[in-house]
């Protein structure tokens, strides 16, 4: 379990979600190619899923105003968790080495967690297809 706050400042704790199905995805940064690509799939299919019973959590180090800014920009329809001191990310463990034409640097493992209804984690997608994530999540179905 985690609180952390969404991007209006609001925690969000991951334990209220008890009795639906959660898309915890971590993604590296807002705005960019990648993740808005990821977050839009998962706009563009959030009532088919939702109709699956799922809720959809995007979560990154980016601040609560950058997140603001995106979902305006990108009308996303789910919150965005602002865990800029990478707390929940050391905790899922999305927070590691990568490296970028031939650079090390630390930074987020996009990976997707799909919790239970009891908030068990049961599924794990690592390095999720952002073209197609939403489908990647009903697969496992």
């Amino acid at each position: 379990d985690f609180t952390v706050n969404n991007q209006d400042g609001k925690p969000v704790k991951l334990s209220s979600f008890k009795g639906k199905k959660v898309v915890l995805y971590f993604y590296p940064n807002d705005e960019t190619p990648g993740c808005t690509e990821e977050a839009c799939n998962l706009r563009d299919n959030y009532k088919v899923l939702q109709k699956q019973g799922y809720e959809v959590l995007g979560i990154s180090t980016n601040t609560e105003a950058q997140h603001q800014k995106f979902i305006k920009k990108e009308k996303l329809p789910f919150p965005l968790l602002a865990d800029v001191d990478k707390a929940v990310h050391k905790k899922y463990g999305t927070w590691g080495e990568k490296s970028m034409f031939g650079n090390k640097f630390m930074g987020t493992l996009r990976t997707t967690f799909i919790i239970d209804e009891k908030g068990k984690i049961a599924h794990v997608i690592d390095s999720p297809n952002t073209k197609n994530h939403a489908e990647e999540v009903l697969s496992l179905l």
